[in-house]
């Protein structure tokens, strides 16, 4: 690869060309490395106070171009500017002001309470400190939110970063570039890397990267993971979800139907974190599919316009995503499932690559839509019996990123929530977590390993550092030697004074400890 080489960016709403960015040469990666690691241990030295300092202006750039942001992200994806502006632009302004304001507590220096009596002569903390240079490799379906909030949560732990964006978005990351030039950090503490994933993931890994952030698909985050493997370099992994939603029989179903529509076919159904299956109780199911299909016809999917919002919902990002999604429903109409209803077409949606919002019933578990994430508009309605049908049905995934429950019942929902195998659980909502600054995010089985945001991404930003220190000037510790037949009493006696089967034991054991204590400890090592 040469730097000469160039990415075009293509609006795939229209087909237009966004803009045009040239290969980062990846023969450069090491001089690149080195630059940022030499401005990482300046920017290290920054009392967290000062770093919440560039955050802000970052944050006042977000906020006084917070229109440009929502049209670029547009542009680049696919998505209508509404979505680009509550789910991209919006989640990076809050991004900039929690962790700003948070980051220093949650990684300042700890006090480690003694775990007993016997070792009240140490003293231990715990500190959090930088990892150096972490990458980043994000997706193209949220391409400013995701990979900002991890930007921001390595600069407030004190590193430097390395971002690749994804190849079909990468005017966002130009946008992220500027963003971050408004924060005013030392040169090379961030870069923006242009090129292929895999190979840049590559020469991360080649050279030496101290961590790797990637949001993506399960099989690439395998193939990363093993990677990885060969240097043992950490990594946290965001695969993506295919998300149950439980609609319980007390549901308010206004409620509900809204919140299924919405994160089911927001940014045309391209969502990790989006609805995929509905399991609705059975004397709820008819009236939900009802009210869910009106809504479902009542939306409107085209390119929309500049100069004000005429549809709900915009394009597909790539032309093999929409090929994945019309494989999704034909296989589930071949296998017997029912479109209950669609979105209504708006604009020129020929040369786009959009795809109708689409309700489904009669659907079933051999279908690829029900078992595998389909990534696209299409949203499944199943009837269950009860609850117990449900939550059984909803488990029965290999990803378990989130999830929710719809009841009026809060406690029976908490209740349930509990049961469900998923990193999220959210009661009468959905999807909307992921802008939450304070709250981790991640998933369990194949939906990844690690945590973004909240104080749990902060902390996969450090190195946790025991530091551990003696109290009193003892000249030996109880374990230390010479080993003699005194040393296997006295540490017997430790045992039995630090877990005694009565008081009298513990009083007999107190006094043969002492004076032992007292000379291995406080004596010195006479040799001959």
């Amino acid at each position: 690869m040469t730097a000469e080489q160039t990415l075009t960016d293509y609006n795939p709403a229209t087909g237009a060309a966004v803009a045009e960015l040239n290969h980062t040469d990846l023969a450069t990666l090491p001089a690149r490395l080195a630059k940022a690691r030499a401005a990482q241990r300046r920017w290290a030295a920054k009392s967290f106070k000062e770093r919440a300092r560039h955050l802000r202006l970052m944050r006042d750039y977000i906020v006084d171009r917070a229109d440009d942001l929502a049209t670029i992200v547009s542009d680049s994806n696919g998505k209508t500017r509404v979505d680009a502006l509550a789910t991209e632009v919006l989640p990076c302004a809050l991004a900039c002001n929690w962790y700003g304001k948070h980051a220093g507590k949650v990684l300042a220096r700890q006090r480690r309470p003694g775990g007993h009596l016997l070792f009240a002569n140490k003293s231990t903390t715990v500190e959090h400190l930088p990892l150096g240079v972490v990458g980043i490799i994000s997706p193209w379906n949220y391409p400013l939110s995701i990979p900002f909030g991890e930007i921001v949560m390595g600069l407030m732990a004190g590193n430097a970063v390395l971002l690749k964006v994804a190849a079909a978005t990468p005017a966002v990351g130009r946008a992220i570039e500027r963003i971050v030039d408004a924060g005013e950090l030392p040169e090379g503490l961030f870069q923006h890397i242009v090129g292929s994933g895999s190979q840049v993931a590559t020469a991360f890994f080649e050279n030496g990267i101290d961590k790797l952030f990637f949001t993506g698909s399960v099989p690439a985050g395998k193939t990363l993971m093993a990677q990885a493997a060969q240097t043992l370099t950490p990594v946290s992994l965001e695969l993506g979800g295919n998300d149950p939603m439980i609609v319980l029989a007390d549901a308010d179903l206004e409620r509900a139907t809204n919140g299924a529509a919405w994160a089911g076919y927001q940014n045309a159904g391209q969502s990790c974190g989006g609805v995929e299956r509905i399991y609705v109780e059975d004397s709820a199911y008819d009236d939900f599919v009802a009210l869910l299909a009106k809504k479902t016809r009542a939306l409107r999917h085209g390119p929309g316009q500049r100069d004000g919002v005429t549809v709900d919902i915009g394009s597909l990002t790539t032309e093999g995503q929409l090929r994945t999604v019309q494989q999704h429903l034909e296989d589930a109409l071949a296998k017997g499932a029912r479109i209950e209803a669609q979105s209504q077409p708006v604009g020129d949606v020929e040369h786009g690559y959009f795809f109708p919002a689409t309700l489904l019933t009669g659907v079933n578990d051999t279908m690829l839509t029900v078992c595998e994430e389909t990534f696209g508009p299409i949203v499944a309605v199943e009837r269950v019996t009860d609850a117990e049908q449900a939550i059984a049905r909803a488990n029965a995934s290999n990803l378990a990123l989130t999830s929710s429950i719809w009841t009026r019942d809060t406690r029976k929902g908490r209740a349930l929530a509990a049961r469900l195998e998923t990193g999220v659980t959210t009661l009468n909502d959905h999807l909307y977590t992921h802008g939450l600054s304070e709250a981790p995010w991640g998933g369990w089985k194949e939906s990844g390993i690690g945590r973004t945001h909240g104080p749990e991404g902060l902390l996969e930003m450090t190195n946790a550092k025991v530091i551990n220190w003696d109290r009193l000037p003892a000249k030996r510790n109880l374990w230390w030697y010479p080993f003699d037949q005194a040393t296997y009493r006295g540490l017997l006696n430790a045992l039995h004074f630090a877990f005694p089967r009565g008081p009298l034991k513990w009083l007999g054991a107190s006094l043969k400890l002492t004076p032992f204590l007292l000379r291995k400890m406080f004596s010195k090592w006479k040799v001959d």
